[in-house]
């Protein structure tokens, strides 16, 4: 392993390169100014650098940018104060350790052996990718797995990890969106906004899949959010539940839902489950099978329809209604969206009265009726667009007393 020291003093120098012993007699330790800095990492073929601060903080950050125009190389910064402003800078423009002087010995060299340890695995990760774009398991613009493998992947991410809970999530541009589009810039964006844990592919024509282990559908929201606003151009989404499902189910649900997203210029829409269709028709047409079973309907529909649609659209409005307090609760014995500012109060809450019903109240502080009001539904009316015109009609009452 070859190890290039940068700096212009000779005390720093001389201080450093006898603390950096290592157990291969193979390692290399090659001393360079900041002048020769590029040509000697060229020369010397060296995988590790360690870049002393320099009194010019901006002599320093232009010389990680230089050093890390090569793909294989591990920065190491050596800073002589806490120099806050140096360390983020270096850290954003991508080094990837740093230490303060005074520096003990044992420090030096275990830093040091555990970046050369994660430059390996770096490079061996290169070489792999390097490998399945070679077999056309990996797109070589994008960096994302080709769709044709995208199945292959996801499942045995989900066997391997014994996954059972998660979201899948199929995005795509909007209509208004394709006219600025740019898959590349998409993609990137995709990979930026995402965590190491989620599984990113290509989807059917610009789609583009994400497979987020235990993740919620409001965690498939803040990613799409980041998603979004990483974009010049609106992002759409169909979000799906992978539990008990297959890829060819969780893949449907969430293409349908992406589909209907586009048409209706929403930004995202959640899987209508068939199981959740299979359950609202029994309640249409059966007795009272038994206050268990409906408790267990309800709680699905809190989980699947009212805690999405709730959080959705407080994040929704937060922003369109000024000097408004917007709180949203979301339990098995509570479920309230409220409204308040300095004039009004307003609050929405739905109470689960037993078996296959529920009641919406409205209620508006200081008026009475028609403003005030009681909605019964039966569980199988509770739908995403439903709940939504409900409370989209209460918050428009409440914009007309602002």
């Amino acid at each position: 392993m070859k190890i290039l020291l940068v700096s212009d003093e000779s005390e720093i120098i001389k201080s450093i390169s006898e603390n950096l012993f290592f157990l291969r007699n193979d390692d290399d330790v090659i001393v360079s100014t900041y002048e020769m800095a590029l040509q000697n990492s060229n020369l010397s073929s060296s995988e590790v650098v360690l870049i002393c601060e320099d009194d010019d903080n901006k002599k320093t950050t232009n010389l990680i940018k230089e050093l890390k125009k090569k793909s294989n190389l591990s920065l190491i910064l050596l800073c002589k104060t806490e120099n806050r402003e140096l360390i983020l800078a270096s850290v954003d423009l991508g080094v990837d350790n740093y230490m303060v002087m005074p520096i003990e010995d044992y420090e030096i060299v275990l830093r040091t052996v555990n970046t050369i340890k994660n430059n390996s695995i770096k490079n061996k990760d290169v070489r792999n990718t390097k490998l399945l774009e070679q077999l056309k398991v990996i797109d070589e613009t994008t960096g994302l797995y080709n769709y044709s493998y995208s199945k292959q992947v996801m499942e045995n991410v989900i066997d391997l990890d014994l996954l059972s809970k998660g979201t899948f999530m199929a995005v795509a541009p909007s209509n208004e969106g394709k006219q600025k589009f740019s898959f590349e810039k998409f993609a990137q964006n995709v990979k930026e906004s995402t965590r190491n844990s989620d599984v990113v592919t290509m989807g059917k024509g610009t789609n583009i899949y994400i497979l987020m282990p235990e993740t919620n559908m409001n965690g498939a929201i803040v990613i799409l959010n980041k998603i979004n606003n990483a974009s010049n151009f609106k992002i759409c989404a169909g979000i799906s539940d992978i539990e008990g499902k297959s890829f060819e189910v969780f893949e449907s649900n969430a293409l349908k839902a992406l589909a209907e997203a586009i048409a209706t210029e929403k930004d995202y829409i959640f899987a209508e489950e068939k199981e959740d269709a299979t359950l609202d028709d029994w309640l249409d047409n059966t007795g009272e099978k038994g206050y268990k079973i409906f408790r267990q309907m309800f709680n699905k529909k809190l989980e699947k329809v009212i805690s999405p649609v709730f959080y959705r659209l407080q994040k929704s409005y937060e922003e369109k209604l000024f000097d408004t307090e917007i709180y949203q609760c979301v339990d098995k014995d509570r479920c309230e969206f409220r409204l308040k500012n300095k004039k009004n109060s307003s609050s929405l809450k739905i109470i689960y009265t037993g078996f296959s019903k529920i009641v919406i109240s409205i209620e508006h502080a200081g008026l009475d009726s028609p403003e005030n009001e009681e909605i019964k539904l039966k569980l199988d009316k509770i739908t995403e667009k439903e709940l939504i015109d409900i409370i989209e009609n209460f918050i428009k009452e409440f914009k007309t007393r602002m």
